[in-house]
């Protein structure tokens, strides 16, 4: 029996509707993880380091995406729940072409630039090639990478998860696949190309499903509706900061380890981005899941259903980081010589770094829940704010200072310190705004 937005939900029934989410987010983040995985195996550490380098720079372009999908999907979910299909639909029009517009301007700047950008982002002489070989296929494909990461809340909100599933599969699918064949043929070009054409799958075959007459959510001739699209953008500028504030963090700790130990220290940072995408994704799935629930309650003002989702999203939240904190702390070695176990040197590195980074996922859950839950209340201001002091003001300005007391270690630590204190705020704005909402 297919779930509504409107249904009441028991912890059974939230784990049912937030699955597809969270399953589609994980396989998404295994592209990343095979093309380090072959890379490195295939290639070598040089080529994994140039993949660290490059993809950072992917997902700042990506992050308009990020931000119309999720801030958009808010403002959608809340207009259905008002009762205005037809004005859903116009909204939804409205923010996929502006994906596409946005997308197309992006890729033409980021392949045009992709020297410069590369060096800027860390690249040194010996990673120049392969970085500008990969970085240039990889940006090129801006446009289904953002229409992927917009549809995936859209599909959530048209009552579609398990679409946004099957996409996501076959997209994973062809990834890995390419990548296997392609690695072998084009070398670090191959693994680009593969990585855009899962995107193909996962960002252009949804438009099918939408752009067909039928009932629901729907492609539609539509307009600039400037007060949505500029609410979309606010309810969305958690998002989009977290991702420009992941890539430029992401750059700066490259900075920072080559500064340290060179390129094994980025070849290191690798791993634990690679393993991270994978446990994040989990916490990212729950919360695209639940957010279109939040919204939909939000703008029918049934409080009742809205303390009943958050006060169940929230321990289940807190239960995944304990397990997560225990499962990475004792999986790190398999973990990490899955991807650089050629070389003895490098693994007892990498694994001693992520053992420290891993202490992070006590507090991660918290603040990604906290951010989407505002930005599903249409608050993007506080969302915002939650996303800019974990992802680039804490974050960044902890990977400078903790160095130079704890050297290494204190890159690695960064993130521990950076999710801990932001989870102080998360928490202190989740009790202040209780009574404003009526979530608890």
């Amino acid at each position: 029996m297919q779930i509504k937005l409107s249904d009441h939900f028991t912890y059974a029934k939230l784990l049912r509707f937030t699955l597809p989410s969270i399953v589609m987010m994980i396989f998404t983040s295994l592209y990343s993880v095979v093309d380090g995985l072959l890379v490195s195996n295939l290639v070598g550490d040089a080529a994994l380091s140039a993949v660290n380098i490059m993809f950072p720079v992917a997902m700042l372009i990506s992050a308009v995406g990020f931000m119309l999908g999720t801030g958009g999907s808010a403002v959608v979910a809340r207009t259905l729940g008002e009762g205005k299909p037809e004005l859903a639909n116009r909204l939804f029009s409205m923010f996929l072409f502006a994906v596409v517009l946005a997308g197309g301007v992006l890729s033409v700047i980021g392949v045009a630039f992709v020297e410069p950008i590369a060096r800027i982002a860390g690249a040194s002489d010996a990673l120049i090639e392969p970085c500008v070989s990969y970085g240039r296929i990889l940006l090129a494909g801006s446009v289904p990478f953002m229409l992927q990461t917009s549809l995936q809340p859209f599909l959530v909100v048209a009552e579609k998860p398990n679409m946004g599933l099957i996409l996501s599969l076959g997209s994973g699918v062809t990834n890995m696949v390419g990548d296997w064949v392609l690695i072998h043929l084009l070398g670090i070009s191959g693994a680009a190309w593969a990585t855009v054409a899962g995107y193909c799958v996962g960002g252009v075959l949804p438009l099918l499903y939408f752009v067909r007459p039928r009932q629901g959510l729907r492609l539609v001739p539509t307009r600039m509706y400037v007060y949505e699209f500029v609410q979309a953008c606010g309810n969305g500028a958690s998002e989009l900061m977290s991702n420009i504030s992941s890539s430029l963090v992401g750059i700066l700790y490259n900075i920072e380890l080559m500064r340290l130990i060179g390129e094994a220290g980025v070849a290191a940072h690798s791993v634990m981005m690679y393993v991270d995408f994978v446990f994040v994704a989990a916490f990212l799935g729950f919360s695209i899941g639940s957010a279109p629930v939040v919204s939909y309650h939000f703008g029918a003002q049934n409080h009742a259903e809205l303390k009943n989702v958050f006060r169940k999203s929230l321990l289940l939240v807190l239960l995944t980081s304990a397990a997560m904190v225990v499962l990475s702390e004792g999986l790190s070695r398999p973990m990490c010589a899955a991807f650089v176990g050629y070389s003895p040197e490098l693994l007892q590195l990498t694994v001693h770094g992520f053992r420290l980074f891993a202490l992070c996922y006590v507090f991660c859950g918290i603040n990604i829940y906290a951010s989407s839950f505002f930005t599903a209340l249409c608050n993007g201001a506080l969302s915002a704010l939650i996303s800019f002091l974990r992802s680039l003001l804490l974050r960044g300005g902890l990977v400078i200072l903790l160095p130079l007391v704890l050297d290494l270690d204190g890159v690695w630590l960064a993130v521990v310190a950076a999710e801990g204190l932001a989870a102080v705020v998360s928490v202190i704005l989740l009790w202040r705004q209780r009574t404003r909402y009526h979530y608890l």
